[in-house]
């Protein structure tokens, strides 16, 4: 895993809302593991929209930062991590998502590839649908659109954020694809893989008051 001297493979950027303890410790806990198995060093960067979020986990490896409210759905938050971050390579898991056990054992697959898009377990959410993103043929050409692919999907360089003009928040909601498609067209070298990288939902619903309309509709709350 490393220590905070260590200068870090990978950063892992975190939004939270600060209403998901539960959620975002098991988030917390599926990085390190992962990051342990891989014999990686990461650093994860989380930060709370308007809330001095509780601080659920005091791995060396965790930085939290209390930002003012801004309720764009974490864009200026992930927008201001790309920038501090010390890993080469980013990888965005939101606080009620979390890796899969051999994430970054995967990510290491592919050191030198600009942009590359994983599968994830998105059952929790949409038990319809299974896996994204749905890949037809391997390219990314025909994976990035929308309602396909979601940040926990990719592993990608720090600088061709940077090149791209970091994450930016037009769109609102819709921004995580737009910035997914910017990053893409940018990208010198991308792939698409059929590895699991990550579990979208797997924190919903440990805490009540941090769900969202849709996982609400999901518990028939």
């Amino acid at each position: 895993m490393g220590t905070p001297r260590d200068t870090p493979r990978y950063t892992v950027v975190t939004p939270s809302r600060g209403d998901r303890p539960r959620a975002l410790g098991q988030a917390l806990d599926s990085v390190q593991a992962a990051a342990d198995q891989a014999g990686v060093c990461v650093e994860m960067l989380v930060g709370f929209d308007g809330a001095h979020g509780e601080r659920v986990r005091d791995y060396p490896f965790i930085r939290y930062v209390d930002f003012p409210f801004e309720g764009n759905f974490g864009n200026g938050i992930r927008d201001a991590f790309v920038k501090v971050a010390r890993g080469a390579r980013l990888l965005f898991v939101d606080d009620d998502n979390a890796v899969a056990p051999d994430a970054f054992s995967i990510w290491e697959r592919c050191p030198e590839t600009e942009l590359v898009i994983g599968r994830i377990d998105v059952s929790r959410a949409f038990p319809d649908v299974g896996l994204l993103p749905r890949t037809g043929q391997d390219s990314p050409d025909t994976v990035i659109r929308q309602g396909n692919v979601d940040p926990l999907c990719l592993c990608v360089a720090k600088d061709l954020v940077i090149r791209a003009g970091g994450w930016r928040g037009e769109g609102g909601y819709e921004s995580d694809f737009l910035n997914i498609r910017r990053y893409h067209r940018r990208a010198r070298s991308a792939a698409v893989i059929d590895d699991v990288v990550g579990i979208y939902d797997a924190g919903a619903g440990l805490d009540s008051e941090g769900m969202n309309p849709r996982q609400k509709k999901s518990a028939g709350i």
